[in-house]
């Protein structure tokens, strides 16, 4: 087995669509696709047979209770990357799922050059980033009474925030000046109400914007 390798489980109840995401992905040189499910059963099942570093998992199959199947995953394997696949863009969906622990929620119209580039940031960034590609509305859901709406970058700084990072670091993990990331953080401590950098991780752990998992610590 190639440890440079990043193995990747595809669920979805489309066997054409499933197929074509399976195809294109396996024309990346570092990426294997070890295993097809067809169910959130299936690819639990699956998962615990070939340890895949990447689960991309629909969900719209039959049923399926997409918040079940990525709990099972999860704790199956609490090291998975649980990347969600979707067609619809539901906000109290989005948030729930983003509590469990997934690390992203992708629109089924992202493109080529997206999908595969946050399949090897969930790698390379040792777990940090959460990637997610649905309208701001939805990321807003659960900010409190009040609260005003993260946006997708926003996010992204503060689940780096939880993990323990510098404003230095965080600029070089996500490739931005650390200007831009103080920037980020006045406008998330304005719209969480927060006082501190631990004030606005507790605060998006609460309203359920990022699991507890991701601070420094813990998991």
């Amino acid at each position: 087995m190639d440890s440079d390798q990043i193995r990747i489980l595809v669920a979805d109840d489309h066997t054409v669509l499933r197929d074509a995401l399976c195809e294109m992905l396996d024309n990346e040189a570092d990426f294997e696709i070890v295993a097809r499910a067809e169910d959130g059963q299936s690819a639990v099942r699956l998962a615990a047979a070939h340890h895949p570093h990447v689960v991309l998992l629909d969900i719209e199959m039959p049923n399926h209770h997409p918040q079940t199947t990525v709990r099972d995953l999860l704790q199956q394997d609490p090291a998975i990357n649980v990347v969600v696949l979707s067609m619809y863009d539901d906000p109290h969906l989005v948030q729930e799922l983003l509590g469990l622990g997934i690390r992203g929620y992708l629109h089924k119209s992202v493109t080529r050059e997206s999908l595969v580039s946050a399949i090897r940031n969930l790698r390379q960034s040792n777990r940090r980033t959460v990637t997610i590609s649905v309208s701001s509305h939805s990321l807003a859901t659960g900010a409190g009474e009040g609260g005003k709406l993260l946006s997708a970058r926003e996010l992204e700084v503060l689940t780096q925030v939880a993990a323990a990072l510098s404003n230095r670091q965080i600029a070089v993990r996500l490739s931005i000046t650390e200007g831009t990331v103080k920037r980020h953080m006045r406008n998330i401590f304005d719209k969480l109400g927060a006082v501190s950098r631990i004030d606005a991780v507790n605060k998006a752990v609460a309203a359920s914007l990022i699991g507890s998992h991701h601070i420094a610590g813990r998991g």
